[in-house]
């Protein structure tokens, strides 16, 4: 998934939330595949999609700020 999510954003011009979802959200439920991933870009930016029940998640935001989650919110 981290190569295709790479192929979206630099041929694509996809944001990183956008092609993270594109693969975890859509394409790997139609290849009959579940789970998720935890992307973060060169700027940044984080993307935490999945396509179960929940995953464990979590991270520290560039103010120190502690977020970690199970469930879509």
């Amino acid at each position: 998934m981290a190569k295709s999510i790479s192929v979206m954003m630099e041929f694509g011009k996809m944001s990183l939330k956008n092609a993270a979802d594109e693969m975890a959200i859509k394409r790997l439920p139609a290849l009959g595949g579940d789970g998720g991933l935890i992307a973060v870009d060169k700027d940044g930016n984080i993307a935490m999609p999945f396509c179960t029940t929940g995953m464990y998640r979590g991270y520290i935001n560039n103010k120190g700020m502690k977020e970690v989650k199970i469930y879509k919110e």
